[in-house]
């Protein structure tokens, strides 16, 4: 997967088939709509392209209001990462500022998804919408595609158990600790991507655990208790649990307990899979207690 910094560094893709949004999560709806870009992409001998924004809209356009306190499912690199498993061809990632939001939706896909990227198809999800004041949707794309020499395709929202899957639903999910309803969403496990750290002998003295930094500060961490986890960095992977203290500073550490630890972990990236929460921590208990209470349920529901 290539990765753009701007529409005319992009202007390489060939026949690009282009869709655009904030993709939080890279759920179940979203594979949808890359798998049909890749599809037309192929139809039309060219490469799919995904239109995406940092920071998220909603932190610049409404700071004191809607994008006080945003939580995202994705810190950056975790979005980047879940896309590039798709197989998706081209990510464009745009600076989203305040004039950029003054661009219309015709300005939008006239003068960069047709003039500056030369799209073949654009593609969006049910009840998208784009350009100032979100103008732009599915009925103006398909008034607009004689006039600008393009193909338009709406992609339905995605349900799951009979639940319309969406990012707000997601993050509802993870936000009550529900793991595994907010994996199924997903289609895929809930991660956290972040550099290991020293143990902490303070938290646990009998049960060695590394403290894992949240460093983007939109970042969703589900609520305090414990979590069962697999963990891999580079050729390492190991089954383990997860402690989040209940911590309200703005970078908090999650605490992590490796059952196949070894003494190089300091220090390296790792990716930790959610697979479910055991419960909360009981003030008082003794953490490697409920370590222990819960190292045998993870044996069994990781193999």
């Amino acid at each position: 997967m290539r990765i753009f910094r701007s529409f005319e560094e992009a202007a390489v893709i060939p026949s690009p088939v282009i869709t655009t949004g904030t993709f939080d999560g890279v759920h179940i709806g979203h594979k949808t709509i890359i798998r049909r870009l890749k599809k037309l992409a192929s139809d039309h001998g060219g490469e799919s392209a995904l239109i995406t924004f940092h920071p998220h809209p909603r932190a610049v356009l409404y700071p004191e209001s809607a994008g006080k306190g945003l939580r995202l499912i994705c810190s950056q690199e975790e979005k980047v990462e879940m896309l590039r498993k798709t197989g998706l061809d081209n990510l464009i990632i745009i600076e989203f500022t305040r004039e950029f939001s003054h661009i219309s939706g015709e300005g939008f896909v006239r003068d960069i998804l047709c003039g500056i990227l030369k799209s073949k198809v654009i593609v969006v999800g049910q009840n998208h919408h784009f350009g100032f004041n979100q103008e732009g949707d599915y009925h103006r794309l398909w008034a607009w595609r004689t006039a600008y020499g393009f193909e338009a395709e709406e992609i339905p929202m995605q349900e799951v158990q009979h639940e319309t899957v969406s990012s707000t639903r997601i993050r509802q999910a993870l936000s009550e600790g529900y793991i595994q309803r907010a994996n199924a969403y997903l289609d895929h496990f809930y991660i956290i991507i972040g550099t290991a750290v020293d143990d902490d002998p303070n938290l646990s003295p009998d049960v060695p655990m590394i403290k894992i930094p949240v460093t983007e500060k939109t970042k969703l961490v589900p609520p305090h208790g414990l979590y069962a986890v697999s963990c891999a960095a580079d050729t390492f992977f190991s089954r383990g649990m997860v402690y989040i203290t209940d911590n309200n500073s703005a970078l908090p550490y999650i605490f992590l307990h490796l059952e196949n630890y070894e003494d190089d972990i300091p220090g390296k990236r790792m990716t930790i899979f959610f697979h479910k929460r055991l419960g909360a921590y009981k003030q008082g208990e003794p953490v490697q207690r409920s370590l222990t209470n819960g190292i045998e349920e993870i044996r069994d529901l990781i193999f």
